[in-house]
């Protein structure tokens, strides 16, 4: 299944994609939340896609607003330097363990909003990662097929970063990856028994047309079900939260010079299998 949402922000609707077309859930479901995940809502949603039903589904009109493909999610949990092509264009070493960090939660703005740069912004820049929805609560998990067993669904998110803020500013990096509208997200979640590898999926980003990164998620140093586990150690899981699971090469801090977004540049995004994201950047 293909799960998406639309509308005003503030009022999104919950929907899914059929045959290329955005299907209206509203009638059936309050929205892809928390709530949804936690009671099985995924399990009632594939049932109800199975009969007639779903073929009077009402059509999501062309002009409304993609939004994220879920809810605000209670939070966001990022992994830096989990492509070893990354590590080394950085110039650092590789982990030994996750390196996890937290982003606030209300920078996710749907997959076709503006990016804002933010006052006093010199070194916002770019970062495709694949994001994975938590389906069910992960704490002191077992083993990684108990972490897969947690993972609803995987979607593009654009975890945007003001280096600047992020390294020069003191603190932890929260401080750059928090700014309003830092992750754009969707434009659908794919849930998990329709893309079971996620091992081998092409990733791709440019800037004004020119191709920045160019990776895939073969090189990911933990991948997604393991990372699960790992941070289930550390804290709890709950439906409807996001790990965002790292980057490939190609952001603008590891270009020669650096280079960063400024108003009027636009990103594309693309993740095989998952969707493409297209984002205007504006001044805050």
């Amino acid at each position: 299944m293909r799960l998406i949402r639309f509308g005003q922000q503030g009022r999104e609707k919950p929907g899914v994609l059929l045959d290329g077309k955005r299907k209206d859930l509203s009638g059936y479901f309050q929205d892809w939340n928390s709530t949804f995940f936690a009671e099985s809502g995924l399990e009632g949603l594939a049932a109800l896609l199975r009969t007639d039903e779903a073929r009077r589904l009402p059509e999501v009109s062309e002009n409304e607003r993609w939004a994220s493909p879920v809810a605000r999610p209670g939070k966001i949990v990022c992994v830096g330097l989990n492509f070893s092509d990354h590590a080394n264009e950085s110039g650092m070493a590789v982990p030994t363990e996750p390196v996890l960090f937290l982003k606030a939660t209300n920078t996710v703005v749907g997959p076709f909003d503006d990016i804002l740069i933010p006052r006093n912004s010199n070194k916002t820049d770019w970062e495709v990662e694949l994001g994975l929805i938590i389906g069910r609560e992960a704490r002191y998990l077992n083993s990684i097929d108990d972490a897969a067993a947690c993972c609803a669904g995987y979607c593009i998110s654009h975890d945007v970063s003001e280096r600047s803020f992020q390294l020069e500013r003191g603190g932890q990096w929260s401080k750059g990856k928090s700014c309003d509208t830092f992750n754009p997200l969707g434009p659908w979640l794919t849930t998990s028994d329709e893309l079971p590898d996620v091992s081998k999926l092409r990733m791709t980003l440019g800037v004004n047309g020119q191709l920045m990164q160019n990776g895939s998620t073969e090189m990911m140093i933990v991948s997604p079900a393991q990372l699960v586990h790992y941070i289930s150690q550390f804290m709890t899981l709950e439906p409807g939260d996001l790990v965002s699971t790292g980057t490939p090469p190609g952001v603008g801090l590891g270009m020669k010079p650096p280079r960063y977004l400024k108003p009027g540049d636009i990103v594309e995004l693309e993740i095989q299998h998952l969707g493409q994201q297209r984002q205007t950047c504006r001044q805050a």
